[in-house]
């Protein structure tokens, strides 16, 4: 199960998120506890470079947020980041330096490192985005199974019981992800794979690979 573990996804010194990723084994391991950890480190954040803007919700005085995004706490909005034209941000919400979230784009309960991309039209939900991690337009985590019951994490043969009825995709660092792709719930993406537009992902992708479709991967040259 190392593939899937957090080393081997993310690159730490890239969240503001690291102290809480640091105590976990499993990236789906964070996903209860975004909300709380934005409140603790929220209140501390430097004054000189973030405003708290209404209730647990504070953004970097050098983000660039469009008046028409609509943002619900607990957030933060790391520096130099940029929310488009009706972003709708739900809450548990962690947006990296650097990053984007485009135009109609909704997130909630998820942690976007620094300079991920989720520009055009996406869902991300109950997800955590590695650095400079891209989702092409019209591509969503989906995070809820259709018969309701518990996500697991299949990899191989093995299986990993989350616990959670709720998890969407852990993508690794330097990920692309073509347009108008579905991440099934517990999906997790090694890093520097690419996911060919217009796939339905589940289970495991290795690093370094590129998924053409289900059954079909290969390694990168």
């Amino acid at each position: 199960m190392e593939k899937v573990k957090i080393g081997n996804l993310f690159n730490l010194e890239e969240t503001i998120a690291a102290p809480l990723l640091a105590e976990k084994e499993y990236p789906w391991e964070v996903l209860p506890e975004i909300g709380n950890y934005i409140k603790t480190i929220g209140p501390k954040l430097d004054p000189d470079r973030f405003d708290q803007i209404g209730e647990s919700v504070w953004i970097a005085k050098s983000a660039e947020v469009y008046p028409s995004a609509l943002i619900k706490g607990p957030c933060i909005i790391d520096e130099d980041a940029e929310v488009r034209h009706c972003a709708f941000i739900r809450g548990n919400a962690i947006v990296g330096k650097g990053a984007v979230v485009g135009n109609s784009t909704e997130l909630k309960n998820v942690i976007l490192f620094n300079k991920v991309q989720v520009p055009h039209y996406n869902y991300v939900g109950d997800s955590v985005l590695g650095y400079k991690a891209h989702l092409g337009a019209g591509s969503i985590t989906s995070n809820v199974k259709s018969d309701k019951s518990l996500v697991t994490i299949q990899t191989g043969s093995h299986k990993i019981e989350t616990g959670l009825k709720k998890v969407g995709a852990l993508i690794g660092d330097h990920v692309e992800v073509g347009c108008n792709s579905v991440l099934n719930p517990g999906t997790i993406i090694g890093r520097e794979a690419q996911i060919y537009p217009l796939s339905m992902v589940r289970g495991f992708v290795a690093k370094k690979s590129i998924y053409k479709k289900q059954g079909e991967i290969i390694e990168k040259n």
